[in-house]
């Protein structure tokens, strides 16, 4: 029993870098996969007859699904460990590359997104818990940003590669790049990561917390609006600054590839530093001024006259949003490791995060259709506000470090 917990010591104290490093590429190789294909689906979709509703649904099928079982598989690795789901997820995503280039009609493609988001939610989730199991103590900011550096630098990186592929070769080249991208992160993860009854969160053997538990707690409820108001505003860029861009301004695929891609990498490139800073500093404050400069940001997007204040607004946009996140993230580590339900707590995060990009995308549409379109990032800015102002007042009177006593 000693010995135990004196290894359990020593791990908390320091990083695993062979596990972290695996968790990293794996989720950085299957990302930028999913972004090589993502932004073409649409035309792909409607290469098969698909309308403008069969388009929506391709999307809104995936953050279904993966909504729905996002707490299922995230109790579940608190239950039976982290690995076997990481490795079936990363599986799933190989097999579905190959099953996108096999559909006959807009319905099957549906379909195969619907089963791709089950599969995301056996990945994020779990491998973000996994990273928050092995995290140090007060190194939870410094851990968490370096680790989302590889979603936020694939989400970046995929959706160039893609075009580069379906520009020179074609779209099947780009699903069968996804396979393969997908199929190294599941033989990494299978080869490198030392088995579930190694992991901490079996070798515990307690009982996980349950999703009631977590959502009584004020400072979980003020990370999940937080996360969903930042997500609606990174839904909204997505869907409608290429609209806004081209109407307004008649900017080339290319700019608006780098428009919509810049906040994102700017997020990315920054959360290594901005994770130092919040484990110095206080998360909590942090917070709440990246909110406020993710808002204001929103408002540039509303003011732009050109590219350049575009531009400009992009980058804002990633500043704050990286400000915001990396401390967040680090606040629900030491949440996750006080309540022994990192799994729950990282799927709490990952429901808000989806339903950040559908209620996002839906209001702004809506907003759209009733006003002017340059509108809608004002509207998005707005619920970043609210946002930040929710999470101000359920934190308000709590110390920050209630997130980790």
């Amino acid at each position: 029993m000693d010995a135990r917990i004196n290894r359990e010591g020593d791990t908390m104290n320091r990083l695993d870098k062979k596990i972290f490093g695996t968790l990293f590429f794996s989720i950085f190789t299957a990302v930028t996969g999913v972004g090589i294909v993502v932004p073409l689906l649409p035309v792909y979709a409607h290469n098969l007859g698909a309308k403008g509703l069969y388009i929506g649904l391709l999307f809104a099928s995936f953050s279904l699904s993966r909504t729905f079982f996002l707490p299922f598989f995230g109790r579940r690795s608190d239950r039976r460990g982290r690995k076997p789901l990481i490795v079936a997820g990363l599986f799933c995503y190989g097999l579905i590359s190959f099953a996108f280039i096999a559909a006959v009609n807009v319905e099957l493609l549906i379909a195969i997104r619907f089963v791709q988001g089950i599969a995301s939610a056996m990945i994020m989730p779990v491998t973000q818990a996994y990273v928050g199991d092995i995290t140090p103590k007060n190194r939870e900011g410094f851990t968490m940003g370096l680790f989302n550096m590889s979603t936020f630098i694939g989400l970046s990186l995929g959706p160039f590669l893609g075009g580069l592929l379906n520009d020179h070769f074609s779209l099947e080249a780009a699903f069968v790049c996804m396979g393969i991208l997908s199929f190294i992160g599941f033989f990494l993860s299978l080869l490198l990561l030392p088995p579930a009854n190694a992991e901490q969160v079996i070798v515990r053997r307690e009982a996980p917390v349950a999703f009631r538990t977590l959502l009584k707690d004020p400072y979980v409820n003020a990370i999940f609006v937080f996360r969903l108001a930042y997500t609606a505003c990174i839904g909204a860029i997505w869907g409608f600054l290429p609209v806004f861009a081209d109407a307004e301004f008649s900017l080339s695929s290319s700019s608006i590839g780098i428009l919509v891609m810049l906040g994102v990498f700017t997020s990315g490139i920054l959360q290594t530093p901005m994770g130092v800073v919040a484990d110095q500093w206080n998360k909590r404050l942090m917070i709440l001024i990246g909110g406020g400069i993710v808002a204001y940001a929103m408002v540039l997007f509303q003011w732009s006259l050109g590219f350049w204040d575009l531009l400009l607004a992009s980058v804002v946009f990633g500043i704050g949003g990286s400000m915001g996140m990396a401390p967040l993230m680090a606040i629900a580590v030491q949440k996750g490791a006080r309540i022994r339900g990192m799994g729950a707590m990282m799927s709490l995060i990952t429901v808000a995060h989806s339903l950040g990009m559908m209620l996002g995308s839906l209001l702004a549409g809506i907003m759209m259709d009733l006003v002017e379109m340059r509108f809608v990032f004002t509207f998005s800015g707005g619920m970043m506000t609210l946002g930040t102002v929710v999470f101000f007042f359920c934190t308000l009177g709590g110390k920050e470090s209630a997130a980790s006593d």
